[in-house]
């Protein structure tokens, strides 16, 4: 497929003329197009202009950049939620810039790379929200959490009828061990909304809007600071005075799910592709 015609489809069926993005602190190097420096979201790496397969990860970690390039292909596209690689063990700001070397193999090879992330937590066919929520069994009833000037989380309901039950259940969808902060150990879930974010979502907005809501159990991938970030720390704080039950899957995990679900929106576009399982950072739960 011509990789422009893709661009181009990703930018109308994703509304990047409706969102924004700020990756301020990347490392806007020489492999970076101006397009990407300027929006920050869309084409990060030009280095195809046809493609053949993709690949979808959600961090370009240097374990997913050497998996694509050990299987020795050209015409690739990398489609990531993030253009930064997570690690909370980072010094400060917990995103790591993309390992130059590797991406001076990935121009060598023909790999481009395409990030999406305020399109992809948009809520929507393919988001991140919506798809943890169907994976956890909370269903989406309405939108909440303003982001960007976007809704980033789902209201919903649940089938389970205690705390430790949902939280069972996002275990074994995310297929690890998840953090449970019991605020309120008599909550009984039975009729009460859920409240669902995907990824970073110890966010002092939203812990204000779950209180102004009355709703009492929050699912998202971070539910507590792993940092003295006074923001999380608040958000913290808050949670244990209104008594309000909380399920951390990690980063990684409550967003792999929609990084899976675009395989097949390529697949559609008539694309072989296939995504690339990374590995969450058990820091954001411990």
């Amino acid at each position: 497929m011509n990789a422009n015609e893709l661009y181009q489809k990703l930018e109308i069926d994703f509304e990047l003329d409706k969102c924004k993005d700020d990756w301020s602190q990347m490392d806007f190097n020489e492999f970076v197009t101006d397009n990407f420096r300027q929006r920050q979201m869309g084409l990060v790496l030009d280095n195809t202009s046809e493609i053949k397969k993709v690949y979808t990860a959600v961090f370009p970690s240097d374990q997913v950049l050497n998996t694509i390039l050990e299987k020795g292909e050209k015409n690739v596209l990398l489609f990531t939620h993030h253009p930064m690689i997570w690690d909370t063990k980072a010094p400060g700001f917990p995103f790591l810039n993309m390992n130059k070397e590797l991406l001076a193999k990935l121009k060598e090879n023909e790999i481009s790379m395409y990030t999406l992330h305020v399109p992809l937590d948009k809520n929507g066919e393919y988001s991140t929200s919506v798809n943890f929520a169907k994976v956890i069994g909370v269903s989406c009833e309405e939108e909440f959490a303003e982001y960007f000037g976007i809704w980033a989380g789902i209201l919903g309901k649940t089938t389970c009828k205690t705390f430790d039950e949902l939280a069972e259940k996002v275990r074994e969808a995310v297929g690890h061990e998840v953090q449970m902060i019991k605020h309120n150990p008599k909550t009984i879930l039975d009729g009460q909304t859920i409240a669902v974010v995907g990824g970073g979502g110890n966010d002092l907005d939203v812990m204000r809007e779950l209180i102004e809501r009355g709703i009492t159990t929050y699912v998202s991938g971070l539910v507590s600071s792993f940092s003295d970030y006074p923001p999380a720390l608040e958000f913290d704080r808050l949670a244990k005075e209104n008594k309000i039950n909380l399920i951390g899957a990690s980063h990684y995990s409550s967003e792999k799910f929609a990084c899976m679900q675009m395989v097949k929106y390529f697949e559609a576009q008539g694309l072989e592709s296939e995504f690339i399982e990374g590995k969450p950072d058990m820091g954001d739960i411990s």
